[in-house]
């Protein structure tokens, strides 16, 4: 069986959410890796794969492209314990998808590319950045009171997807230590997934 070809950068957490959601369900994919910071996303050849010039792009076994980490992530995880069954409950796992991309992914994402991978230095950050990405930390700090996952006590995709930022955040200034539930959630994710911690910051 031809598996899955798999277009994605191990320095973005959108990328690897794809891969962890692959890997987590046995599904056979040959990872291709492709970094926007080295221009890779912007030849030719690629822009003919995905002409928005972005991964993670899935090229299936019969050929067709499937782009955004989000639906990838969907597709892979199509009738599984990842997805809830319940209808409101697969409802509320969408909703914490829709706001991981509009809400934390915008601020604690870029906070990270610019400030750990791009070296940029504070005063030259937007500070809207750290307010904003403060102020999703905590949502999922309130969230995460008393509850061991974000949708009805069980892992799903909502936690594969916020947690690939979230666990990185350090990298982009934001302390965990000021959110014990969250960084106690983000060991319980990697558990699952079978994932290293990642090193701090510095080391």
């Amino acid at each position: 069986m031809t598996a899955i070809r798999l277009y994605g950068s191990s320095d973005s957490g959108n990328c690897l959410k794809t891969k962890w959601v692959a890997e987590r369900l046995g599904i056979r994919f040959e990872w291709i890796e492709t970094s926007s910071f080295s221009g890779a996303t912007r030849t030719p050849e690629f822009l003919a794969i995905n002409p928005a010039g972005q991964v993670p792009v899935a090229i299936l076994a019969d050929g067709r492209m499937l782009a955004q980490s989000n639906a990838i992530m969907l597709y892979f995880a199509e009738n599984s314990d990842l997805v809830p069954k319940d209808a409101y409950e697969r409802a509320k796992m969408l909703e914490w998808l829709f706001w991981e991309q509009y809400s934390h992914e915008p601020y604690i994402a870029v906070r990270i590319a610019r400030k750990y991978f791009l070296n940029q230095r504070e005063e030259d950050l937007d500070p809207v950045l750290l307010t904003k990405g403060a102020a999703a930390l905590a949502r999922l700090e309130l969230q995460l009171q008393g509850a061991p996952f974000l949708v009805n006590g069980a892992l799903t995709l909502a936690d594969i997807a916020l947690v690939a930022y979230t666990r990185a955040a350090p990298r982009g200034g934001f302390d965990l230590e000021s959110y014990p539930a969250v960084k106690a959630w983000v060991g319980r994710v990697e558990r699952e997934l079978g994932l290293e911690p990642l090193p701090p910051v510095g080391q």
